[in-house]
This record gives C-alpha cells, structure tokens and sequence, in this order.
C-alpha cells in the first residue's frame, strides 16, 4: 500500500502521514509485536517511535525491523537520564538493542532544565551534540508534556523536532505551539493522539490529523493488530469530512478541558494505585462497553484507590495539574454508582 510522505521540518527526513507509537508493544509478546511492526512496514508506515525506558520496545523493535533498516526512520529518547554520561550510555544502549549503527532523531525526554548546562565533564545537550558529531545520531529532538516547557524549548532554537500531546481536544496554547513548530521548520510529532484512549473513534482521529498533515506526524500508539488494521483501512478509504465533524464536535463538548491524559508521570504510587488508567475511568466508562471496566479485575482496582496515603506525590508529578489525589474519590464513586446500577438491571 502507498502511504504519503511529509518532511519532518528542518531534518528532512520523509515520514509517513502516520507513524507508529511503540510504547504499548511493551505489552505484546514478540512474536505478534513483530508480526505487527512489520505489517505497518509492509503497508508504508516508515517512522518508529521508540525509548530506552519502554521497557522491551527496542528490542522488539531492533527484533522486527533491523533488516529494514535502510527503509526505515527509528526514534528513540533518552528517558531519565541527569547528565551527560547517562545521555552517552544510553544512546549506546539503544543503538545495540535497536540493531542499528545510528539513530535518525534522539530526543531527550522531559530534561530539566531545556537549556544547556555543565554538569562536571559534560551536559546532557553537550553529549547529544558530540553523538550527532559521532554519527550516532543524526538528528536531536526533545519531548515533553508540559505546555510551558514547549514553549521554553521553542524558544530556545535548540532542537530540530518536538514530540508533544497533540489530538483534536487540544488548547489553544497547544495550536498555538504546533504552529510555531511549523513557522520554526522544527518537526512535530503529536504523542497522545489518541488523548491516551480516551477518543475511541479511529476515523476521527485520523480525518484530523489529515488536516494538519503537512505539519504534524501523529503516533499512533499500536498494542494489537486490529488497531493498526483500523487505521490502514482509514487511508485506503478516507473518511468524509460531514461524517467526522460531529464526531469530533461532540468529543469536543464532552472531554475538551481537564482529563488524564495517561501520560503515567504520577507513578510509582507508594500505595500501588494504577492512577494512570482510574483518573480517567469516568470517561472510560462512558466511552467503551460498560462490561469492559464493570468486571470483577476493575473493581478490584478501584478498590485499591481507598489505599490512598495522601502523600500528594501524584499531585506534585502532575503536568497537567489534575490533582489525582483529589480526583481519585470522585472516579471511585462514579463507578460504584455505576457498579450497582449496571448489575442491578443484569440480574433482574
């Protein structure tokens, strides 16, 4: 299958209209993930999103696609690392487990502070820098989820893409940033285009990415084969626009404003809640089958929200500053409610 190609601002490089979000294959087994990865190769999709901290995603990535190397655009972050060294051992640590000799775009995640600084021998930008030097890289990208570290890093003429929440519920501040990318020719990928499982409507989502898809790169992030399948028979047959606009319209309306995006910043909990996934179990579960999150394995989960020790660490990680904790009743008696009705009626 024929997928467009858009250049990813000032690396040049010719992505694909979508690129696939590796972070959920973490969850696959190798076998079908690699069953997965190559299928979106096979059917055009060139640019693979990927981090040193998803766990086995590189390696399933390296596993998959190693002999496609040459047809390829890898991805990778540098997730957690506070100096220079760690940035060094991580890229070289990615580079083994990818299979790979270089690295298209490495972006450092989250880094504080955006600018440059030395930290003893050499920074984490400055390390970077002396890869891309090294061939070990070609291109240096950051990401982010905050809106004011966005701006920051747009500001600072540092980096050659952005990787940021981008989705049809975005801000104003959020369009506003996305067009600066553009303006700036830095290159724009759109993580959480799917507003972390919240829009659950394929067409939608891509419909609109489509109307930015000059710009923006949107990844999709894939765990099971139906879901690439989805969005592969979305571009052999685009949908209308009189068909999505109400879709998107209504999503608008419901969600648009304050919701967990699933980014997981909050965890570890020291209470072991899944905050993630019950932040948003109000939307959930007004959004998939009721049957889905009104089993016995989800109740048992809410359960866990009453084991809450108040130490406002999700809070603090927040950064989108939902207050999780204080959220957390609210979701928990959503359910319950929900929990007795549903039931109720089942065993009439």
């Amino acid at each position: 299958m024929v997928m467009e190609q858009y250049r990813l601002g000032k690396t040049g490089l010719m992505a694909s209209e979508l690129c696939f979000g590796c972070l959920p294959i973490q969850r696959t087994d190798k076998n079908e993930a690699t069953r997965i990865l190559r299928k979106a190769c096979d059917n055009g999709i060139n640019l693979f999103d990927t981090a040193r901290g998803y766990t086995d995603s590189e390696e399933k990535v390296g596993a998959a696609l190693s002999g496609v190397r040459k047809d390829i655009i890898l991805a990778s972050k540098v997730t957690g690392a506070v100096n220079g060294r760690q940035v060094t051992e991580y890229i070289d640590d990615s580079l083994r487990t990818l299979k790979t000799d270089y690295i298209d775009v490495m972006q450092l995640h989250n880094p504080k502070p955006v600018m440059p600084q030395k930290d003893g021998d050499d920074g984490m930008y400055d390390a970077m820098l002396k890869a891309k030097e090294q061939g070990k890289i070609r291109w240096i990208g950051i990401s982010t989820h905050s809106v004011d570290m966005a701006e920051e890093i747009l500001d600072s003429d540092l980096y050659d893409t952005l990787q940021f929440p981008f989705s049809y519920l975005a801000t104003p501040r959020e369009i506003a940033i996305m067009k600066r990318c553009a303006e700036k020719d830095i290159g724009f990928f759109a993580m959480k285009a799917l507003a972390g499982g919240v829009l659950n409507n394929p067409a939608a989502v891509y419909w609109f990415c489509r109307q930015h898809k000059e710009t923006v790169r949107p990844l999709l992030g894939i765990q099971h084969m139906h879901e690439l399948d989805d969005f592969l028979s979305l571009v052999k047959h685009p949908p209308r626009e009189e068909e999505i606009l109400p879709v998107i319209e209504k999503d608008q309306k419901e969600l648009a404003g304050e919701f967990c995006r699933g980014c997981g910043y909050c965890l570890p909990c020291p209470a072991n809640i899944d905050i993630p996934i019950l932040c948003r179990m109000y939307q959930l579960l007004r959004r998939a089958p009721l049957d889905v999150y009104l089993d016995q394995p989800w109740y048992d989960k809410m359960q866990q929200t009453k084991n809450c020790t108040g130490c406002g660490k999700c809070n603090e990680r927040c950064p989108y500053d939902l207050n999780p904790q204080h959220r957390l009743p609210e979701q928990y008696d959503d359910f319950m409610q929900m929990h007795t009705a549903y039931f109720a009626d089942k065993n009439k």
